[in-house]
């Protein structure tokens, strides 16, 4: 029997404090459909509580007015502390969003320390000053932070995402409000813990656990200077719309469908190898998941069988077994989501090659459980091969030639990820080129923290990781300086 979880504060500036509404919060196992605990739903009150204490700490307060070194020892104490609590940031994570525990150990606890150790990397180097010759003389380019920033994450990877918008944020001197998603915010009471021991000034970080309501009211609050968001395209064009009233500065982080193109010369184990946990990682909900595997028709039976035979192969089951590679889904909606579309895969005239329901074992009746399903004789022009699904549907689709491959690849209205496998490195760096996505793979699949990472068309506004991630936490202000200045020598 799980232990329920309950917390009765709000995090607020760096203190907990009670909340100003009554409302709460029940989080439910997708194991069992029960109950595992209940935190405070904040209100708008509480916005308007969180925003004014972050507002009068980038105005007043000393976080953007220290040095840069002072504020990378308080990240690389948020870091090291993750790095202490890793086990048990993995075990909320999995409990609550069903991602499978040894997943979680890699995605959801230790790859967040990743993405702090490489946002600090980049702020050490980045150039926030720097002199040019202009037309009508010297000028100095100053990069400030942008102010106080709303940080909305989704339930797949909360600590990663956060990690991801709370780095450059607290880098570059900004301060934060953190909303989590209603289906994974026990974790945030632990990152809440590790801010205020790690030392974060009044004001600089809240955490505010709530609904799609209260996330609009913050995203359109006036006092707000950024919204950095992660989710849905559908939810992300509701930001950009609100936001844009008080001309709010807006990055984007949204869906995927994603393609894995196998060339003919690829060798097949090693592209299986790669392709299969890019697919059905995370049980099919991220957005980078390479979920349709493009074929060349000369090798189309031998690939499907054998990524049908690995697909059969995969675990399902409790997600907190180590021995399990395939959890439930978040929510009964999300499970219910898969089936219907695997219902709609059918009535195209698709072939299901393994899985196609719910799992037979009985263990697992009381879970929102899908199994790794995959399609074949898919034509791209299908539903299931143009919609992000968010669950472990992989579409196979066969292709003639590369030009082909090429235009399947790049006919979606999404632009996130992608992957190519072959027997020449050379040649898929070529075919990367050509393909219409923000990240892409040869003979591999990653994600670097030190690289801009987002997406094209539909997949997603701005940039996050690298110094280009960190410039949107930045303004960009020009200083003009009269004609002979002579710029102090660098290091004087």
């Amino acid at each position: 029997m799980t232990e329920l979880v309950e917390h009765g504060k709000l995090f607020i500036g760096g203190e907990w404090t009670d909340p100003l509404g009554t409302d709460t919060i029940k989080v439910v196992s997708p194991h069992t459909g029960q109950v595992i605990g209940s935190v405070p739903h904040a209100s708008k009150a509480d916005v308007d509580r969180a925003v004014a204490v972050a507002r009068k700490a980038f105005d007043e307060g000393p976080w953007p007015r220290t040095t840069l070194e002072e504020r990378i020892a308080v990240v690389t104490r948020i870091k090291d502390a993750i790095a202490v609590r890793h086990e048990e940031i993995a075990r909320s994570i999995s409990s609550q969003n069903g991602s499978p525990y040894s997943w979680s150990i890699l995605a959801q606890a230790l790859g967040p320390m990743m993405v702090y150790d490489a946002a600090i990397t980049v702020a050490r180097d980045y150039p926030y000053e720097e002199y040019r010759q202009g037309v009508l003389g010297p000028i100095l380019v100053r990069r400030e932070a942008v102010g106080v920033v709303a940080a909305v994450i989704p339930w797949n990877v909360p600590q990663f995402v956060a990690a991801a918008k709370l780095a450059p944020a607290l880098l570059t001197g900004c301060t934060v409000i953190l909303k989590p998603s209603p289906e994974a915010v026990l974790d945030s009471y632990i990152l809440a813990d590790i801010a205020r021991e790690a030392g974060l000034p009044e004001g600089v970080l809240s955490i505010l656990p709530a609904d799609r309501e209260v996330s609009e009211y913050l995203v359109g609050h006036p006092d707000v200077d950024k919204v950095a968001f992660t989710g849905s395209v559908g939810a992300g064009r509701r930001v950009m719309e609100v936001a844009s009233k008080n001309l709010t500065r807006v990055t984007l982080e949204l869906g995927g469908k994603s393609a894995a193109v196998i060339l003919p010369d690829a060798d097949l184990d090693t592209a299986i190898a790669g392709i299969v946990p890019a697919a059905w990682m995370n049980n099919g909900q991220a957005c980078v998941a390479q979920t349709r595997v493009l074929a060349p028709r000369s090798r189309y039976e031998e690939i499907a069988e054998a990524l049908a035979a690995a697909a059969s192969a995969l675990v399902v089951g409790d997600p907190m077994d180590p021995a399990t590679q395939l959890g439930p889904l978040v929510a009964r909606r999300q499970q219910q989501r898969s089936l219907d579309y695997i219902r709609i895969g059918q009535e195209e005239g698709a072939k299901v090659l393994s899985g196609g329901g719910r799992p037979a074992a009985s263990d697992l009746d009381q879970g929102w459980y899908v199994e790794p399903t995959l399609f074949g004789d898919v034509d791209n022009s299908m539903r299931i091969a143009r919609e992000e699904i968010f669950g472990p549907v992989v579409c196979l689709i066969p292709y003639g030639d590369e030009a082909e491959a090429v235009r399947v690849a790049n006919d979606s209205e999404f632009g996130l990820s992608g992957s190519v496998w072959t027997g020449d490195v050379e040649h898929g760096i070529d075919f990367a080129r050509q393909v219409r996505t923000g990240t892409f793979n040869v003979n591999t699949f990653s994600l670097d923290m030190l690289g801009p990472f987002g997406g094209y068309k539909n997949s997603g506004v701005g940039r996050e990781f690298g110094p280009e991630g960190l410039s949107e936490y930045l303004e960009h202000k020009m200083i003009h300086l009269p004609a002979g200045y002579v710029p102090p020598a660098a290091g004087a």
